[in-house]
């Protein structure tokens, strides 16, 4: 138990430097040299960056790093988010990383202008599940059976058993569940 604590406080504790540091981490590209091509050495490596569109290794590095930072704030969010909505982070999580993979294709002239077309196919997935989840959890946290709403018509009215056998064939009273509620309007909050 304790090591389970340690563990969890340790982790914690990264993330919360790392959370803190972020502002240092986006100024990391004013250590990148205003010129078009920059060739440098990493580990034994020998790498080289043209920089074609924005005519800046440090222009480029700043749009980096701008798109970089929010894109892992919002994957520590998403990742330790305990509420029902935490799949929403993925459309503005999605959003971050189209932009970080059209600021590497100079062959893109305008960013952020077309993405919402390959966003919006995930966008609308993510409403409908979203909304079913949201759904499933208010019906049970009101006790609410959705099969009732079968009874109200659009105008509000609630509909005897004729009128619901002739709409609904499959409908009999031995379908309905007996509720001691039923005499309690009907909360949609």
């Amino acid at each position: 138990m304790t090591q389970l604590r340690s563990e969890s406080l340790l982790t914690g504790s990264i993330l919360a430097a790392f959370i803190a540091g972020t502002p240092y981490f986006f100024y990391l590209y004013e250590g990148f040299p205003d010129v078009k091509i920059w060739e440098t050495s990493f580990f034994g490596f020998d790498l080289r960056y043209e920089s074609g569109f924005y005519q800046s290794v440090n222009v480029a590095g700043w749009l980096f790093f701008s798109k970089l930072i929010p894109l892992l704030l919002l994957l520590i969010w998403f990742f330790t988010c305990k509420h029902w909505w935490y799949h929403s982070l993925i459309i503005p999580i999605c959003m971050y990383i189209f932009q970080i993979y059209s600021l590497f294709n100079e062959d893109i002239f305008y960013k952020d202008s077309v993405e919402i077309y390959y966003l919006a196919p995930l966008i609308l997935f993510a409403f409908i599940f979203l909304y079913t989840v949201r759904m499933k959890i208010f019906d049970r946290i009101h006790n609410i059976d959705l099969s009732e709403l079968e009874r109200v018509s659009f105008k509000g009215k609630i509909r005897d058993e004729d009128e619901l056998t002739n709409q609904y064939p499959s409908f009999s009273k031995e379908d309905e569940q007996e509720d001691d509620d039923d005499d309690e309007p009907l909360f949609m909050g």
